[in-house]
């Protein structure tokens, strides 16, 4: 697997290490911001905010590495930030503080994204996109399947000690930060020149860019807008019976099969097209969505649980690798980055007209809603006429 480059393995790793850091503290962050006195609506408030600033940011920091020609130290910065912010929400509850260290997680998040991305693109040639991007969700999201897994196995033994869990978290991020030092930048990197750069102004990029950039995204972006938060799915396994530990089993379960279905799907992408894949995983997410609104057994909500995992092994990685082969090379990091800042603030909006659905007409109506938007999406896509870039 000559492909998988010593710069692809890095940055893999370093994702993994990121997002194992990350999700160790996503089952009990909304505990522990209720023990040190947040209401619900304040929580809302700073995953709105937060979400709001990782959004507009990538889609600029990314236009920055691509003006400036650099990627490695947005990489670097971009890590160090979130493994920093770790320990920051655990070391003062006062919500100014919690606030900005949250606010320093997605700008981190912001600063990386695109370069990063960017990176993994260079490495790979046309042939080759899905499995590299394929590899590289595999590697971040396994790290999805470590952090709630040693959360658990912490919170057994130390019940309700969730502010050393907090410093626990910044041992990964720090492994993360470190071997990004292992990254160099390649002495080709070729610049871009855009008129104006700031945090609203990237997004210009939605008219600067092709135009099958923009068909590719559009259908992308009206799926993200369905594409509510997993606690929903959640919530729907919770009233099939399963007790809590259960539902955050099965949350670790459906990371185990999206860590483990990622590359071969990316292989598939390769071999079959990138835009044929990525719209059978929307089809995927469509019967989970059919499914959930029938699902009346935990049986059901397990399978299900699975084909969601396969659903995003089949969509997330390809989708940006789809977006490489469809911009120029120079420009590949404020592509993706504005997509990825777009998709953040969409994502957003998706979760609260989901909840607006299921407090109106109930859960079921909300499901079906989102399957039937997402098999829409599927069929656009399906149809859209290639016209790659030559990079």
């Amino acid at each position: 697997m000559k492909y998988l480059t010593r710069t692809v393995w890095i940055l893999s790793l370093v994702s993994l290490f990121t997002d194992a850091a990350s999700e160790m503290l996503y089952p009990v962050m909304p505990l522990y911001l209720k023990s040190i006195g947040f209401s619900v609506f304040l929580i809302g408030v700073l995953e709105g905010m937060a979400e709001a600033v990782a959004g507009l940011s990538k889609g600029y920091f990314g236009r920055l590495s691509d003006q400036n020609g650099i990627r490695v130290p947005f990489v670097r910065w971009g890590y160090a930030l979130s493994a920093v912010s770790k320990p920051m929400m655990a070391m003062f509850v006062w919500p100014v503080w919690v606030f900005a260290a949250r606010t320093v997680d997605r700008l981190g998040k912001g600063l990386r994204t695109g370069a990063r991305d960017a990176m993994l693109s260079d490495e790979a040639t046309r042939e080759t996109k899905g499995k590299i991007f394929g590899f590289h969700r595999s590697m971040d999201t396994l790290g999805a399947v470590v952090g709630p897994s040693v959360a658990l196995i912490y919170l057994f033994y130390m019940p309700e000690d969730y502010k050393n869990l907090f410093f626990l978290a910044l041992i990964p991020g720090l492994f993360a930060v470190f071997a990004t030092f292992l990254l160099k930048d390649t002495d080709d990197r070729r610049t871009v020149t855009f008129t104006n750069t700031s945090f609203f102004t990237s997004l210009r990029y939605l008219r600067e860019g092709p135009m099958m950039y923009r068909r590719v995204i559009y259908g992308l972006l009206i799926f993200t807008l369905v594409n509510s938060s997993d606690v929903f799915l959640l919530l729907k396994a919770r009233e099939t019976g399963l007790d809590d530990t259960a539902v955050i089993g099965v949350y670790i379960f459906y990371n185990l099969i999206y860590a483990l279905f990622a590359f071969p799907a990316g292989i598939l992408g390769d071999k079959l097209g990138i835009r044929l894949v990525l719209s059978c995983g929307l089809v995927v997410y469509a019967m989970v969505y059919f499914g959930m609104s029938m699902a009346g057994s935990s049986l059901a909500v397990v399978v299900l649980f699975f084909l969601y995992g396969v659903y995003g092994a089949a969509t997330e990685g390809l989708s940006k690798a789809w977006i490489s082969n469809i911009t120029p090379r120079e420009e590949t990091a404020t592509a993706i980055g504005t997509y990825s800042g777009l998709q953040s603030i969409c994502a957003f909006l998706a979760s609260s007209l989901t909840g607006a659905i299921w407090m109106v007409a109930g859960a079921n109506a909300a499901f079906m809603t989102t399957a039937l938007v997402a098999l829409g999406v599927a069929i656009y896509l399906f149809f859209l006429t290639e016209d790659p870039v030559e990079k």
